[in-house]
């Protein structure tokens, strides 16, 4: 589905209501929870963030959060939602396959990429987590019989991308989060202090 289609069904509300009013990806809420903000907060980015169920937790969290989604109809969705909860959340429209949004070096505590798949959006991602920081992703695996495709890895694939770094947790089957259905493939990498 591409950012047009997407932003249709978030205008037109045809996301069903627990989709936009689902908790917060429970890997996340996990991960972020044990590196909580001390008096200075750490800056996250959330990217493909929808309508912002994992960015508005971040920033109850005390997180300083950039989520980036490519569909108009979702931000505005998360900015409703943010100002309704007294939240500060820097929300940005820019389409990702088109580049139009820049992940600044080393500069992100913790980077998420939650079910969503861009095999090219990898590196930037890692070069813009801080050392000692951490990028998530969850990404969908291709079902059996079924080749990866633009939007799923085969079993195996995702820990490729992430050689090097330490890998917090691994995981690969049926998702946790009630709000997916599709097996997955899930992982939090620590990038390395010195390179």
């Amino acid at each position: 589905m591409n950012i047009h289609d997407w932003n249709k069904r978030y205008r037109l509300r045809e996301r069903p209501a627990e989709d936009l009013d689902a908790a917060p990806t429970p890997l996340l809420v996990q991960t972020a929870g044990a590196l909580a903000p001390g008096k200075a907060p750490l800056k996250a980015l959330d990217l493909a963030c929808g309508s912002g169920r994992n960015a508005l937790w971040l920033a109850e969290h005390g997180w300083e959060v950039t989520a980036v989604d490519g569909a108009p109809a979702a931000i505005e969705i998360l900015q409703t939602r943010a100002a309704e909860r007294g939240l500060k959340i820097n929300a940005v429209v820019a389409d990702l396959e088109k580049d139009e949004f820049e992940i600044e070096p080393s500069s992100w505590g913790l980077i998420a990429i939650c079910y969503y798949l861009q095999r090219n959006l990898f590196e930037p991602a890692k070069r813009g987590v801080a050392p000692g920081g951490i990028l998530i992703s969850i990404v969908h695996l291709a079902e059996p019989g079924e080749e990866d495709g633009p939007h799923s890895l085969r079993p195996g694939q995702l820990e490729q991308y992430f050689a090097g770094w330490e890998i917090l947790h691994h995981r690969e089957g049926k998702a946790t989060d009630s709000a997916h259905r599709r097996a997955v493939a899930t992982i939090v990498a620590r990038r390395p202090l010195s390179r």
